[in-house]
């Protein structure tokens, strides 16, 4: 019981506990509303090709614009850009309801509104990590954000589930209603938080090119930071997307269908919520090591397609994806927060995710075409063999040395300072 409670005392706080619940249930809201959405564009005839114009009108703006994203959520505060963002997909998830209630969710209808979306969700992004430091200690980071993925992938098992059902019963539009509830919830607990005001010197503001580039110069500047984001990005073009992509193609050859690939998925989701459970309370001494060492479990459930293993065995490599999921993002996730400049975390922490998912729409486009070539074990055996190599080869490139922990530094230099020597310059 001790052990638990010292596990949950981030949510002791006021601030993080309000944002936390307010959090969750918007993410349940928006886990329900993709299957809305989709069986809204069947259900009125847009077929496949239109299911793809409106899935991809929602994740063009989220690649083209998270960078300005982060730059609006440094220049004007995270809350306020992220009280926007929750207004604004309040509001579009209601126009989207409202046209499926009135007869007129077209493809393109839908499309205008999921590219209104999709921004909102650009600017959301980055300023969630920046945000997260104002809510609670540099100490327990990490267990927020565990926390926070945990509930990231808690909802992701259960809400497609209940919007399935709900989607069936009374139409997709209530559902998207109940998404647009859950951004107003989302607002309210954000404008209730009590955070200290942060000003800023309107005459000597920097031009938005200016801090663009000022953004990508922390970000540039940290090794951990761009070698993790190559690796990321790679991961996705020749890991990740091929799996979603190939993975329910071997699950209807041999593992039963959508039934073996929703217990693959839902390991997944599983996985990573124990995983985030263990986490909470624990405390790395080699943080940066740990999260990118993990990374080689993202090779086990493509490795295992491609081995032509039974669905239980594939379900557990599933589940210690999901593992390294959580692990490698909540410890990376809190060395950024603790180790960038808050007035520059919103750009970089977009700069890093832009690097990340940028060809994983790529990937997700030549998966099958390739598979059709080679066949799609080749196709998934080849990305857990390079997930492994290039596990390795970031850690070479990392080396052995950690960020330099910015309370250490502080305490070093105000050391050096009392003795009259000159403080070590810190190095991230």
């Amino acid at each position: 019981m001790v052990l638990t409670s010292r596990r949950l005392a981030v949510l002791r706080g006021r601030e993080f506990r309000l944002f936390f619940l307010g959090y969750a249930v918007s993410l349940f809201g928006s886990s329900m509303a993709s299957v809305a959405v989709a069986f809204a564009v069947l259900d009125g005839g847009g077929g496949g090709s239109g299911l793809g114009v409106v899935m991809t009108a929602r994740i063009l703006p989220i690649v083209l614009l998270l960078v300005l994203g982060g730059a609006a959520a440094d220049r004007l505060g995270p809350r306020r850009v992220m009280l926007g963002s929750d207004g604004l997909r309040c509001a579009t998830q209601t126009a989207m309801a409202l046209l499926l209630f009135t007869g007129h969710g077209g493809v393109w209808a839908l499309a205008a509104l999921m590219v209104l979306w999709g921004l909102a969700e650009a600017v959301f992004m980055p300023a969630l990590d920046a945000l997260l430091p104002r809510l609670v200690p540099a100490g327990e980071l990490s267990d927020a954000n565990a926390l926070l993925g945990i509930a990231r992938n808690g909802v992701a098992v259960a809400g497609p589930a209940l919007a399935g059902l709900l989607t069936a019963v009374a139409g997709p539009g209530w559902v998207l209603l109940v998404d647009a509830a859950s951004y107003a919830v989302g607002g309210v607990a954000l404008a209730l938080l009590r955070l200290p005001a942060v000003t800023r010197d309107a005459a000597d503001e920097p031009s938005l090119l200016s801090e663009l580039r000022a953004g990508w110069s922390e970000f540039s500047s940290r090794r951990w930071q761009w070698a993790s984001a190559l690796q990321g990005c790679l991961f996705n073009l020749l890991v990740w997307a091929p799996f979603l992509i190939l993975g329910p193609v071997v699950a209807d050859d041999r593992l039963g269908g959508a039934g073996g690939w929703g217990v693959v998925m839902g390991a997944y989701g599983a996985g990573a919520v124990l995983g985030g459970l263990l986490l909470l309370g624990r405390r790395p001494s080699r943080p940066l090591r740990t999260a990118i060492a993990v990374t080689a479990g993202w090779a086990l459930p493509s490795g295992a397609l491609a081995l032509g293993w039974p669905l239980p065995l594939v379900a557990v490599a599933a589940a210690g994806a999901g593992v390294t999921s959580i692990v490698c993002g909540t410890l990376f996730a809190t060395l950024t927060q603790r180790h960038v400049p808050p007035e520059a975390l919103g750009r970089v922490s977009a700069y890093g995710t832009l690097g990340a998912f940028a060809f994983g729409p790529v990937g997700l486009a030549l998966a099958g075409p390739i598979a059709d070539r080679v066949g799609a074990g080749s196709v998934l055996g080849f990305g857990a063999v390079w997930q492994l190599v290039s596990c390795a080869l970031t850690l070479l490139v990392l080396g052995r040395r950690e960020p330099a922990d910015p309370a250490a530094v502080g305490a070093e230099a105000g050391e050096a300072g009392e003795a009259g020597e000159a403080p070590s310059p810190a190095r991230a």
